[in-house]
């Protein structure tokens, strides 16, 4: 099946739902954990809410409807004196994959970005085994960084 006329757009309220969809879908597939609906819903909002701390982008076509949706949020680097603008939560119908609905978001990414003065680049972290992910990535033009990712979590109950 081919996607044609596909449109990337940043996302508004009314696609919380398939957003949210597809946050969990992306948590099971990728890393075998089940989100909690209100806490996701309210972090999906709370991008909304705070656009100083991203943005949500949604692919889609007219007549298959949401085909995938990512979220952009910012760091700040010292180092640069720019914006780190983080791709996260991507995730991608399982029928439209390979049909360049992700490269097309990224492209949208790469555009926005560098009309943004304090933009200084694009990362995403990747599953170190999803090596079907990093082939996409490097074909983008990214490359594989020498950082590793760590994380202490907190329990907010």
């Amino acid at each position: 099946m081919t996607f044609l006329n596909l449109v990337v757009r940043k996302a508004v309220r009314e696609d919380l739902a398939n957003i949210k969809n597809f946050n969990q879908k992306m948590a099971l597939e990728t890393e075998g954990i089940y989100l909690e609906e209100e806490t996701l819903a309210s972090g999906i909002k709370a991008l909304f809410d705070n656009s100083d701390r991203g943005f949500y982008l949604v692919s889609e076509n007219p007549e298959f409807g949401t085909l995938g949706t990512l979220a952009i949020t910012f760091e700040w680097s010292d180092w640069r004196n720019g914006m780190f603008w983080w791709i996260q939560s991507v995730y991608v119908k399982k029928e439209a994959r390979k049909q360049e609905v992700f490269t097309q978001m990224y492209k949208e990414v790469k555009f926005l970005a560098k009309k943004d003065p304090f933009a200084c680049g694009v990362r995403l972290y990747v599953e170190k085994t999803n090596l079907t992910a990093q082939k996409t990535y490097a074909q983008l033009g990214m490359k594989e960084t020498h950082y590793q990712m760590w994380e202490e979590l907190f329990d907010r109950t």
